[in-house]
This record gives structure tokens, C-alpha cells and sequence, in this order.
């Protein structure tokens, strides 16, 4: 447990200090969410994948076993969704699409160390690029396959891949430059979901609390199940049942709020999700460490 607490401290600490600060201060994050998106987190995506010894292919069982995650909780959560007579854009996304960057990272690093952020990256990159197009079809109905490529995190993964493949040498000041910016995107990952927690609304709660519970518990019950048929060293496995048990994405919100897809519901089913994480993680921790 001293473990376990070890690990989730500075996450939780840093999140409660983005709460604290919104809610006694007041804070807009727009602009820092748009630089994280656009700047700070494909830098990480870069340096990560462009460095040496990087191989995509070892993580390919480990990018299967994400997608099946994904998009297995979604057809499992579909017919609950339409007996609780729940709208499919609202309760379906934040259910398959969970917070691989803001928590994941940070939770791979703090739990397994540098050596782990390779995986976690994977994962964050499968379950983000599912969100853009899968995730998208569900709440607008359509998909783009240009605009998904055109997502600085998708141009940063290609420019990684092609440099590691390539061992095209980078300049070491700008290597170190693009390391700089990339270390910037984790912490203010953390801080921006404390900031977001301060809009917790409780009229919703029931919904809320049933996202809570039924997301992970599908989610992680599929990591199991298909762990036999994935061949994953013993830290991927840990990886993938921790990716399994973590809370909606604060994106399913942003999303919900862009194309007015009851907000309201959708930051319930996300933040509460998210709150619910203090008890979910941990426990998920325990068990695969």
C-alpha cells in the first residue's frame, strides 16, 4: 500500500493543485489545453518514438490489445446504453475513450518508470486516434479522414517512427529543445484535469455513478479476457490492465460541449468518473503490482 500510495501522490497532488488554484483563483485554460494539444504533448510523442532503440513492432500485440479495450467496451456498453434509454453520444464515448494522457502517463511513469512511457504512448496514441475518428463518427456521424491527419499528435508519431527508422541524426540542442517542450506536457496535463474537476456537478449523479463503475469494469474484464491471446511481456500486461481501469477522458467533454451534446450529462459521467479514479486506481495498482 505505502507503495501504491508512493505512486498516486504526486498525481493527485498535482490534480488538487489545479483544483485548488480554479477555485479560490479562477483560471482559463483554453489557451494552455490548446498548447498542450498542439505543442507540448506531440514533442513528447516525438522524442519518445524518434529515440534510439525505439521498435514499433514490439509494441504491436500491446496496440491490438488497446484497440480491443476500446472498441470492445463500446459493443458491450451499447445495449446497457439503450436499456437505460440513454442517449448514444452522450454515454457511449466517455465509456470506451478514457484519460490515457492526463492520467495514463503520469500513472506509467509514477508506477513503472521511464521505461514504461514507451507502452503508455502507444496506448495513448491508439485510444486517441479511435477517439478522433470512432469516437467522432459516434457523436457527429461522420468521419474525416483528412482532418484526422492532419492532428499534430498523428504528424508528431510519423515524424518519430520515420526518424527512428531512418536514425536520421537531430541536431542534439534542438533534440534537447524538443525534449524540453515535451517535459512541459505531463504536469500540465494533471494541473488542466484539477481545473476542470471544479465544474463537478452532482444533479446528474446517477448517470455519473453508473459510468463510474460500469467503464472500468467492462474495460478491465476485456483486458483479462484477452490477455492469453496477446503476447505481452509482464510490464505490458500491468500497463494494459491499469489502461483499462482508468477514467473517462476529459476530452469526451470538450467534445460534448463543441457539437452541444448535453454537456451537462456528459461532464457528470466524466468528472465523476474521474473522482471515482482515487478508489479505482489504486486498487488497480495493488493488483498488478
Amino acid at each position: 500500500m505505502s507503495q501504491v500510495i508512493s505512486i498516486i501522490f504526486p498525481i493527485f497532488a498535482i490534480v488538487l493543485a489545479g483544483f485548488l488554484y480554479a477555485r479560490y483563483r479562477g483560471t482559463d485554460m483554453v489557451a494552455a489545453n490548446r498548447l498542450n494539444i498542439e505543442i507540448f504533448t506531440p514533442a513528447l510523442i516525438f522524442s519518445i518514438l524518434s529515440s534510439e532503440g525505439f521498435d514499433l513492432v514490439q509494441y504491436a500485440d500491446l496496440a491490438i490489445g488497446t484497440a480491443i479495450v476500446v472498441l470492445g467496451t463500446g459493443l458491450l456498453v451499447w445495449p446497457l446504453t439503450r436499456l437505460f434509454n440513454w442517449p448514444l453520444p452522450v454515454f457511449l464515448p466517455p465509456m470506451m475513450f478514457n484519460n490515457s494522457g492526463n492520467m495514463g502517463l503520469p500513472l506509467a511513469l509514477f508506477a513503472f518508470g521511464e521505461k514504461a512511457l514507451p507502452a503508455a504512448m502507444i496506448m495513448f496514441l491508439v485510444e486517441n486516434t479511435l477517439h478522433f475518428s470512432v469516437g467522432n463518427g459516434i457523436v457527429t456521424k461522420s468521419f474525416s479522414p483528412l482532418k484526422l491527419l492532419r492532428m499534430p499528435m498523428l504528424v508528431a508519431t510519423f515524424a518519430g517512427i520515420a526518424v527512428s527508422m531512418t536514425q536520421f541524426p537531430i541536431w542534439s540542442p534542438l533534440a534537447k529543445s524538443i525534449d524540453l517542450l515535451g517535459e512541459i506536457c505531463i504536469p500540465l496535463m494533471l494541473f488542466s484535469l484539477g481545473v476542470r474537476m471544479t465544474g463537478v456537478n452532482l444533479k446528474d449523479w446517477q448517470i455519473g455513478l453508473t459510468g463510474a463503475v460500469l467503464g472500468p469494469a467492462v474495460s478491465v474484464a476485456i483486458a483479462v479476457a484477452i490477455l492469453p491471446w496477446l503476447n505481452l511481456s509482464e510490464l505490458e500486461t500491468a500497463q494494459l490492465i491499469v489502461f483499462a481501469a482508468l477514467p473517462p477522458a476529459v476530452l469526451n467533454y470538450l467534445v460534448a460541449e463543441r457539437y452541444d451534446i448535453d454537456p451537462p450529462r456528459v461532464a457528470a459521467i466524466v468528472l465523476l468518473g474521474n473522482l471515482a479514479s482515487v478508489v479505482v486506481i489504486p486498487l488497480a495498482l495493488l493488483w498488478v503490482l
